[in-house]
């Protein structure tokens, strides 16, 4: 796909997860704030749905006890099952094995909001000008998952090419299933773990760590004709984003819009090369800030920030036509209330925006 070519002039995107217990029922208020651009739900309520859990399936040593679920390399299987799991990749990238009848698929039992997704839209689904599905980025994934020991694997150059490989195939596998709906397919990586990035925790992770493990999941979401996006929801060092081949920056734009317009030069090379800002501009983080704002207030705060962008030397109308308005992050956290009133102010902020974009 030519990414200059996705122009989604400020229509609203939704994040992932949202505080239900109900599938359907999330599902139901996600095309109803977002009919443009539907996501699937995860629903942190359960265990199984939780950044790590969801997309841990099939990587090799991943062991469940009744305290936790990590990476096992003590086993008299690891190896085994190490060099089962690379024949299987391997099958994928080089013999054209289809992803369906791999260990790469999306378990229902853990990712129930995909299939729910499918299902509802096959049956009547909206007009659709595109299609979102979402993995937990290979750094968050990497040094969130553990060994028996409780390390990350992140440290473990083999256990760390083998989780980065993962995440790509289930990547692959829903841009392959979500490119039915004959649009564009949209999957971020979130990647809350950037935040820390250049800290004492991760000192020993390079730039160039990150951007291979980025790029390599992005490879295999651009090799299916994807859209790939990187979702930060808190500060970062946002040159490793914009230097990276991810389509879609998306990052918190209610509270880190200073921190993010430092980088205004790698934001215009960024754009010029057809890169798409989600603008999380409806905060998530506090219940108190949900409560206080209005659509309106969103607008302005949105539009000041925008002014400041265009002073900086970007192009507005580029800006608006390469924009996304979103939450700041996902609702899994907040009540249901406040969380139905994130979704209900992410559509009329995009709504607003676009009414004036139209006049």
């Amino acid at each position: 796909m030519n990414q200059t070519a996705f122009l989604p002039f400020c229509r609203p995107l939704l994040i992932g997860s949202i505080p239900l217990e109900d599938h359907r029922e999330a599902t139901e208020l996600i095309l109803d704030a977002t009919p443009d651009i539907p996501i699937w739900a995860q629903l942190p309520v359960y265990s199984q749905e939780g950044m790590m859990a969801q997309f841990l399936p099939g990587m090799p040593g991943h062991t469940t006890s009744e305290e936790r679920e990590y990476v096992d390399t003590s086993s008299e299987s690891f190896e085994s099952e190490l060099v089962s799991f690379y024949e299987e990749y391997m099958a994928v990238t080089e013999g054209g094995q289809s992803l369906d009848q791999t260990r790469f698929v999306l378990d229902d039992a853990r990712a129930k909001g995909f299939s729910t997704l499918i299902r509802m839209l096959r049956d009547s689904g909206p007009e659709l000008f595109a299609v979102k599905g979402q993995i937990t980025g290979p750094i968050t994934f990497a040094t969130g998952v553990k060994d028996q020991d409780k390390r990350a694997v992140f440290y473990d150059d083999q256990l760390r090419d083998a989780a980065v490989k993962l995440l790509a195939m289930k990547a692959a596998w829903q841009v392959e299933h979500l490119r039915q709906f004959n649009v564009p397919v949209i999957l971020f990586l979130d990647e809350p773990a950037l935040a820390g990035f250049g800290s004492s925790e991760f000192i020993s992770i390079s730039k160039q760590d990150v951007l291979d493990s980025l790029n390599e999941i992005i490879d295999q979401i651009h090799q299916r004709n994807g859209l790939a996006g990187v979702h930060v929801c808190a500060n970062a060092d946002w040159s490793v984003i914009l230097d990276s081949k991810a389509d879609i920056l998306s990052f918190d734009a209610y509270t880190y819009f200073d921190k993010l317009a430092i980088f205004s030069q790698d934001l215009t090379r960024f754009l010029d090369r057809g890169g798409i800002i989600a603008w999380g501009i409806v905060p998530t983080l506090e219940p108190e800030n949900i409560d206080r704002e209005t659509a309106q207030s969103l607008l302005s705060q949105l539009q000041s920030k925008i002014d400041h962008l265009v002073e900086l030397g970007i192009d507005r109308s580029k800006l608006l036509a390469q924009s996304l308005i979103t939450p700041s992050c996902g609702t899994g956290s907040l009540s249901a209330e406040h969380a139905q009133k994130v979704l209900t102010l992410t559509k009329e902020v995009s709504r607003a925006l676009r009414q004036e974009l139209q006049a």
